[in-house]
């Protein structure tokens, strides 16, 4: 890499990137120049080597990639649900921060890039439990090294279509515009349904999915319920936003 492509790399990611002002091109240009997405298929390649190394056999290896692709939706919507739309994390004060970066951001400006991917103290611990670990107990460490770049893999395809969702434009395939739909009401409309992300068969089982003219707007739609009463009580986050508490989207800085 010259020195110019490497200025060039840094200078675009020291401004903010905002979805419903890209266009999709724009969009896989900044996600595959993401530190993030780059550090995922980093270690999707250290795990191949891994495996390469220390094998599973085929039928651990099939069961440990199908055991990922199936659970993946119920452990995202279980996570969205109860973890990062709850109401406690706030009134922890060493947890206040990593609930604001995590998700309280991306409902306050859903359509900022930066704040849309999950961070990675966050996402590869995760990972760890839900995909190498349950690979570790089918193939051993082939095992663990196929489940965990599995659920690497699964998270990109994940971030990517969450991208595409925030940006302007209304797809033409029907199942991609009925998922944004389901999406963008959870941002813009009620914010306590829709959890899923690519796939909303748990929001149907557990009777989360819902359509916009069945419930009314929400009040806390933008601030997952950080009212101003909360942050008073709790202040860990006001402390480090500038639209911390609102009932609207957070301003943007131009």
């Amino acid at each position: 890499m010259s020195r110019v492509e490497k200025a060039d790399g840094e200078r675009f990611w020291r401004r903010s990137h905002h979805l419903d002002k890209m266009t999709f091109r724009d969009l896989v240009v900044a996600y595959f120049q993401y530190p993030g997405i780059l550090t995922y298929l980093g270690l999707v390649v250290a795990c191949v080597a891994i495996f390469l190394w220390r094998p599973a056999t085929p039928r651990a290896t099939l069961a440990t990639i199908a055991l990922i692709v199936l659970a993946y939706p119920l452990i995202w919507y279980s996570l969205h649900r109860w973890l990062l739309h709850c109401h406690w994390m706030f009134k922890v004060r060493p947890l206040a921060g990593i609930w604001k970066r995590i998700h309280y951001d991306h409902h306050q400006d859903p359509h900022h890039l930066e704040v849309l991917f999950g961070a990675l103290y966050t996402t590869l611990p995760t990972l760890l439990i839900v995909s190498a670990l349950p690979g570790y107990l089918i193939g051993g460490t082939g095992g663990a090294a196929a489940g965990f770049a599995t659920g690497i893999l699964v998270t990109c395809f994940y971030e990517f279509f969450h991208c595409i969702q925030h940006l302007a434009y209304k797809p033409r395939v029907k199942w991609l515009a009925v998922m944004k739909v389901r999406h963008v009401e959870h941002h813009f409309h009620d914010e306590d349904g829709n959890f899923g992300i690519t796939n909303f068969a748990w929001d149907r089982l557990f009777g989360t999915l819902y359509a916009r003219a069945d419930r009314p707007k929400s009040a806390t739609v933008f601030n997952l319920g950080y009212t101003a009463e909360m942050a008073r009580r709790y202040p860990w986050v006001a402390r480090r936003s500038t639209g911390a508490a609102a009932g609207r989207a957070r301003p943007r800085h131009r």
